[in-house]
């Protein structure tokens, strides 16, 4: 939680601008998320492109190292993509640290035989195209959480309604998380509050979404945010390490997640890409070191949720229907 007492952070060159008449204006209280993480924090932090169990080591190897603070590491290939042992070995080593997994569930449009994602429009993306896919999807949940795993990626909205109703209805455990992938993430503060009541727990926002935007998301919806601080490539390569204080500020509840740009894509992982693999997640985990000294160089790395940190709080949700005529 914020001390109260402690000094305010102070902006980027805030001091040395002033004294040449460039001074920023000052911010108003009134962009500021009114909203936290029910243990009080206003961020955590998320590795993600985790792909497998030999990635993951090394990931907890360079956060020991630079005492990085890992709240979740999320995988973007698949449940399919791993085998029961992998998966398995994946739980129980982030158990053993209690760091959140989270895995993409299932088909998805863009690996799918539909050609419309390979025109210049992109199609339907990533979204699941027809009853089989979205049964593989539900397939891919089904097993993921018979492993234990408690937080699931999707990359449509029908997937996670669904998901969502089998939650409610046990068929799912009910401290399962469903977090937004930024491939379909909302961009205006409308759509951001439908996939809160859709059943999303964490909703990626795409990493170009101006400030403003981040407030006014704010207003309406209390969800948490997933932000790449730097966005791979095929989603802009955009990188915000200067802005990461104001926007924790605007966007609290916020997973600070450390991408990479200029790295090659490695979906769907196998063994051909291990050394880019295992090399891209070390390198993810010291641009997070670089965000965490940033933010505390600028007095502005207070409010870090307790390690350990992983259910959402209480959210908005739409009624579900019996299904009966």
């Amino acid at each position: 939680m914020t001390d109260a007492s402690a000094p305010a952070p102070r902006r980027p060159g805030e001091q040395a601008l002033a004294t040449l008449g460039l001074a920023a204006p000052a911010l108003s209280p009134a962009d500021a998320s009114a909203h936290s993480f029910p243990d009080g924090g206003l961020w955590r932090t998320e590795i993600p492109s985790v792909e497998g169990p030999e990635s993951l080591v090394e990931v907890f190897k360079e956060s020991d190292r630079l005492e990085v603070p890992v709240h979740r590491v999320s995988q973007g290939s698949g449940v399919w993509m791993l085998t029961d042992a992998e998966i398995t070995e994946m739980v129980d080593a982030c158990a053993s640290r209690d760091i959140e997994l989270c895995l993409f569930t299932g088909p998805r449009g863009t690996w799918d035989t539909g050609g419309s994602t390979r025109t210049d429009s992109g199609g339907a993306g990533l979204r699941a195209r027809g009853h089989d896919a979205l049964a593989g999807c539900v397939e891919d949940a089904l097993r993921a959480t018979s492993l234990g795993v408690k937080c699931l990626l999707v990359a449509d909205e029908g997937v996670l309604w669904t998901l969502h109703g089998l939650r409610e209805r046990g068929v799912l455990p009910e401290d399962t998380t469903f977090k937004v992938s930024a491939l379909i993430g909302p961009v205006n503060p409308a759509s951001y509050a439908v996939f809160e009541r859709l059943g999303a727990d964490s909703i990626n926002i795409p990493s170009d979404l101006a400030l403003a935007h981040f407030t006014e998301i704010r207003r309406v919806s209390r969800a948490p945010m997933d932000l790449y601080i730097e966005a791979p490539d095929d989603l802009g390569g955009y990188v915000r390490m200067y802005e990461a204080a104001e926007l924790i500020r605007r966007g609290a509840p916020l997973y600070l997640k450390f991408g990479l740009s200029k790295s090659p894509g490695i979906y769907p992982f196998g063994a051909q890409l291990r050394e880019t693999a295992l090399s891209s997640a070390r390198e993810r985990v010291r641009r997070g070191r670089l965000v965490l000294d940033l933010l505390g160089r600028h007095g502005a790395d207070g409010g870090m949720s307790p390690l350990g940190s992983r259910l959402p709080g209480a959210l908005n949700r739409f009624p579900l229907t019996d299904d009966k005529d």
